[in-house]
């Protein structure tokens, strides 16, 4: 399914959808940042996605990281909580979700990095690397919050 992302555009189409989402911040054992390049918009991000019915929020980061990354996660803490109004998704269903996110902080425990059907590329970058991507500002705002050290932030 496709999508576009909206942020602080008057264009925007008004969202009809707030769906609980969770989104990774994953760190590597040599401390760098795990990212995709996603499909829809060849833009770098963090793994995540939306909560499913019977998940914790732990459970949903920890499901999301796995399919789009192939890494096991332990969830640490909360970095912070992201509901900006003016960022909206519009999907080709017609849905336009509004964002509600919550972004955890992940130690990498396992696994290998594996592309999905959601990314092209998948990478470790140190935080110097990461201002250098291509990125949405809104995910963007997350990883700074991290390196910042924030911890429970509501955004």
């Amino acid at each position: 399914m496709g999508r576009i992302d909206y942020y602080r555009d008057t264009d925007a189409p008004q969202a009809n959808s707030l769906v609980p989402a969770a989104s990774a911040v994953v760190v590597d054992q040599a401390g760098r940042l795990i990212l995709q390049r996603r499909a829809d918009n060849d833009l770098w991000a963090l793994p995540g996605g939306a909560m499913e019915i019977g998940e914790s929020v732990a459970e949903t980061v920890v499901r999301e990281v796995r399919e789009e990354t192939g890494l096991d996660v332990r969830p640490e803490y909360i970095i912070g909580v992201y509901t900006d109004p003016e960022h909206v998704f519009a999907y080709d269903d017609g849905e336009v979700r509004q964002e509600y996110s919550v972004c955890i902080a992940c130690r990498a425990q396992g696994g290998q990095l594996q592309i999905s059907d959601e990314s092209t590329e998948l990478g470790a970058f140190t935080p110097e690397e990461v201002e250098k991507l291509p990125m949405h500002p809104r995910i963007r705002a997350r990883i700074l919050d991290f390196l910042a050290g924030e911890r429970g932030a509501v955004r």
